[in-house]
């Protein structure tokens, strides 16, 4: 089973979108891979904090989550491109760290 980059760290990430006592599984995918489910809304409640203004830990969390992202295919529907478009901080910066993140993957492929 191929467990995506950074699993468990999303488990405690995504948790802020959830009430106190609940908790988000991982799941896997038909390709054997295991995720993280949560990411997509956490994604877009850090996003929100972003573009209020927040720094350093939410960008980390942001870069931590883009592994799965991809693989969920997110990246597949909007392209990095697409989210860099436009003047909304946060959407250019998940875009940003996607296409970092995918290039890395090209060089070490």
């Amino acid at each position: 089973m191929d467990r995506i980059a950074h699993t468990e760290e999303l488990s405690s990430i995504n948790h802020k979108i959830v009430a106190d006592g609940e908790t988000l599984p991982a799941v896997k995918l038909r390709d054997g891979s295991l995720v993280q489910t949560g990411t997509v809304a956490a994604m877009l409640v850090n996003l929100a904090a972003y573009n209020q203004g927040e720094r350093g830990e939410v960008e980390h969390q942001l870069a931590l989550a883009v592994p799965t992202l991809v693989k969920v295919g997110l990246f597949d529907l909007f392209l990095p491109e697409e989210w860099m478009r436009g003047d909304n901080p946060g959407r250019r910066l998940i875009g940003e760290l996607a296409r970092d993140w995918l290039n890395e993957q090209a060089v070490s492929a």
